[in-house]
């Protein structure tokens, strides 16, 4: 089944950032288009407001003004739902309440014909509930756009467990059609973007909770050495405490309160204060005018080692040899069968986080995962209390040698960089099996959904078969709770990995 022809109608109902932005998309592919709202006055409201945007992108020369002269003729307040009678495709962007949601559709059946495409913008309740209420739920499917809808590229087509394939299919290449790349998924709590991203936010809370390291200083690790466009708190402070934690308890309930999706009682405690970040004046962060951004802690300067000895593979950290040589500082290497670190001058190993801590080994200084070492400009250490000043301070000189900003943070189990990755790519192996989603799609969902440098199957493939699971499984042994204990898709992974590796 082909997208909708353009002279066919679509109906929007719910007029607020979502249902405009939804709007605004299919008035500028073309569709003559119905606003409807239930409150007096604010589909005229709506409608005024996209042509407002409008006229802004023929100011930027993005729409010629003969293009928005004919966007604006098509654009057309509705005062009843009997006005989209002859609409094929209505979506729905109001309340997040399956109540409310169900009783528009049941009353949208009533008016629209059989083969009206019905759709719900829902980013947190089952499609499969919503369509539960229908007569015909075939014809029902999830569309869930990212803010500011005209803008994200991204669209999940949510199939839910009664959706008819050529339903899904007709949805899946309007939003192509439409400028828009569709990812297709089954109804699962999340979907894609919102179940696999779970750990970017918690695990930042959770090294927070446990006093490694403060919001300024992870932050500027994840995106220094993570590579990611933002950190979790400064994320969590543009979208809105109160509307990341209510999708993070939505997925924990949803999926029976499973430990790997716990919300944060530090988050809980932020949203009680009323503190909900930039909406608010105060989140994380102090957004208030004249307030002076923190600054992420950085180790002072230090003198770099004459040497260092690499021991072993280091696997996803083996361009840091390289780059060591680069400064000039001579590198030893030695074949060891268990050997995966760097050994100091003065005894010390320097040894990429694996999900262990400090305090369970003599000496040694712990380094976090970074996307690209060359590229990193900050690399964060951990060490434990009884490590030896001269092994921290010839860790921190070697990468300030690098040109890296150093931060050192607390013994914290895989660190910040490396435990979130790890779970993110855990997440994703666990969607694929189950089949929410293809390993494509998934990929292209987290990189284009929350701006992800890779998405996390490439991650895994680069980072080694066997990496992702080797870290949940040590940070396991810290936390027996379930949280991180590595997904049976991880471990089927990991071991066809280890077979491919061991036969190649």
């Amino acid at each position: 089944m082909t997208a909708l022809d353009l002279s066919s109608p679509v109906a929007v109902v719910g007029t607020g950032t979502m249902g405009q932005g939804i709007a605004q998309v299919a008035l500028v592919a073309g569709h003559p288009v119905r606003l409807y709202d239930a409150a007096d006055g604010r589909a005229r409201e709506a409608a005024d407001a996209i042509g407002a945007r409008l006229d802004r992108l023929v100011e930027k020369e993005r729409l010629t003004a003969a293009e928005r002269d004919a966007a604006r003729a098509r654009l057309r307040p509705a005062a009843e739902l009997g006005e989209l009678a002859d609409c094929t495709l209505v979506v729905e962007a109001v309340l997040e309440r399956l109540d409310v949601k169900q009783e528009l559709f049941r009353a949208l059946e009533d008016i629209v014909s059989d083969d009206c495409l019905l759709a719900t913008n829902t980013s947190s309740l089952s499609v499969t509930a919503i369509g539960g209420a229908l007569r015909v739920p075939g014809r029902f499917v999830g569309l869930h756009f990212f803010n500011p809808a005209p803008l994200l590229p991204l669209v999940e087509v949510v199939s839910g467990f009664a959706t008819d394939v050529t339903y899904a299919t007709r949805a899946y290449e309007t939003a192509r059609a439409w400028g828009k790349t569709p990812v297709a998924c089954a109804d699962t709590p999340g979907f894609i973007v919102n179940r696999v991203a779970r750990p970017f936010y918690a695990e930042a809370f959770a090294v927070y909770e446990s006093q490694g390291a403060d919001p300024a200083t992870i932050d500027a690790v994840l995106r220094e050495s993570g590579g990611f466009r933002m950190g979790a708190f400064e994320l969590t402070d543009l979208i809105g405490q109160d509307v990341n934690e209510s999708v993070t308890h939505s997925v924990w309930r949803s999926f029976f309160q499973d430990v790997r999706f716990t919300p944060s009682l530090a988050q809980r405690r932020l949203v009680e204060s009323g503190r909900l970040g930039r909406k608010s004046g105060q989140g994380w962060y102090d957004h208030r005018d004249g307030a002076e951004r923190p600054e992420p802690h950085t180790a002072e300067p230090a003198e770099p080692p004459a040497y260092v000895v690499a021991e072993g593979d280091l696997g996803p950290a083996s361009e840091l040899l390289a780059l060591i040589r680069e400064a000039g500082i001579q590198v030893r290497e030695e074949d060891e069968d268990n050997g995966t670190r760097l050994v100091l001058p003065g005894g010390g190993q320097l040894v990429l986080a694996d999900g262990q801590t400090s305090v369970e080994f003599r000496d040694v200084v712990y380094f976090d995962l970074a996307l690209d070492y060359r590229a990193a400009t900050r690399v964060a250490l951990s060490h434990a209390p009884n490590t030896s000043p001269v092994t921290v301070a010839e860790a921190t000189g070697l990468f300030q040698a690098l040109g890296k900003k150093v931060s050192v943070i607390g013994d914290v189990p895989g660190m910040i960089v490396a435990r979130t990755v790890a779970r993110i790519i855990d997440l994703a192996h666990d969607a694929v099996a189950k089949g929410v989603a293809t390993e494509d799609d998934v990929d292209t969902a987290m990189r284009l959904g929350v701006n992800y440098p890779l998405g996390p199957l490439e991650w895994s493939r680069r980072l080694g078969g066997g990496w992702a699971c080797s870290v949940l499984d040590n940070l396991h042994q810290c936390d027996p709770s379930g949280r991180y204990a590595p997904s049976l898709a991880l471990y089927r992974h990991a071991y066809a990995s280890d077979e491919r590796e061991g036969t190649s």
